[in-house]
C-alpha cells in the first residue's frame, strides 16, 4: 500500500524506515512476551518491555512517527511525537491488561478473567507477585493459565491482586503515563484541531468502559493479544 499510493517517492523514502523499525519492534515485542510465557517471568521489568515492544510502539508510537515523516515534519514534533505516543502506548496496554482481569464483560465484550486463565504476565499480575506474601504467590502462580478457571477462582484472584494494591499501583502507573504523554503535547508548537485530536486520543485510550458495548464488534477493541 506504501508503494502504490501514490505518494511522491521522496516521502516514501522518508516513511519506509520508520515502517521497518515498527516491523521489527514488534516481532521483538511478540517473541518477549511468548519467550515470558514460557519461561514463567513475572517480573514488572520484564512486563513493562513487553508492554513497550508488543504494544506502545506498535500501536501509538510508531504510526504517529510514521505519519510525521510522510509529512515531513520537523524534528522537535518528531521528539514530541515519540515523548507522547510511547507512555501513552503503554499506559493503553495496562488499561488492557485490567480490563482483562476486572473488567466487566458487559463493557469490555470480553469474558470476565481471560486473561488469567491465558496465563498472561502482564504489568498488573507481576505487581501482585511482587507486593503479596508466599500465600498468595503460590496461589495466584498455581492459578494463573489456568484455562478450567471458573467464576470462583476468578473472583478470588481479582481479590488477592487488589488487595496487594496491585490493582491500584497499576492505575496510578495509567495515570502517570498518561500525564507524561499530555505534557509533551505542551512542549511542542502543533496546530490546534491537530492537539486536540491527540488529547482525546489519550483520553480514549485509557479511560476505563462506561457504557456497554453495543451488539455486534466491539466499540473500542483491546489491545494486541
Amino acid at each position: 500500500m506504501l508503494h502504490s499510493a501514490g505518494l511522491d517517492l521522496r516521502a516514501v523514502a522518508r516513511a519506509r524506515p520508520v515502517f521497518d523499525e515498527m516491523r521489527t519492534e514488534v516481532t521483538v515485542g511478540q517473541y518477549l512476551d511468548v519467550l515470558t510465557q514460557v519461561t514463567g517471568d513475572t517480573s514488572v521489568e520484564r512486563a513493562s518491555k513487553v508492554a513497550r515492544y508488543k504494544s506502545a510502539k506498535y500501536t501509538v508510537e510508531r504510526p504517529l512517527l510514521f505519519g510525521a515523516a510522510l509529512a515531513d515534519a520537523t524534528p522537535d514534533v518528531r521528539t514530541a511525537y515519540s515523548a507522547y505516543g510511547l507512555p501513552l502506548g503503554e499506559a493503553f496496554q495496562l488499561r488492557d491488561d485490567v480490563l482483562g482481569v476486572f473488567g466487566d464483560p458487559a463493557l469490555t465484550g470480553k469474558p470476565a478473567g481471560d486473561d488469567l486463565r491465558e496465563g498472561k504476565r502482564t504489568y498488573l499480575v507481576a505487581a501482585a507477585v511482587e507486593a503479596t506474601d508466599d500465600a498468595g504467590r503460590e496461589l495466584l502462580l498455581s492459578q494463573l493459565g489456568d484455562p478450567e478457571l471458573d467464576e470462583r477462582g476468578v473472583a478470588r484472584l481479582r481479590e488477592l491482586i487488589s488487595a496487594s494494591g496491585a490493582l491500584a499501583r497499576t492505575e496510578q502507573r495509567i495515570v502517570t503515563l498518561t500525564d507524561s504523554a499530555l505534557a509533551a503535547l505542551a512542549a511542542v508548537d502543533l496546530d490546534t484541531e491537530a492537539r486536540q485530536a491527540l488529547v482525546d486520543l489519550a483520553i480514549a485510550a485509557t479511560a476505563a468502559p462506561t457504557d456497554p458495548c453495543p451488539p455486534g464488534p466491539r466499540a473500542a477493541p483491546r489491545g494486541r493479544s
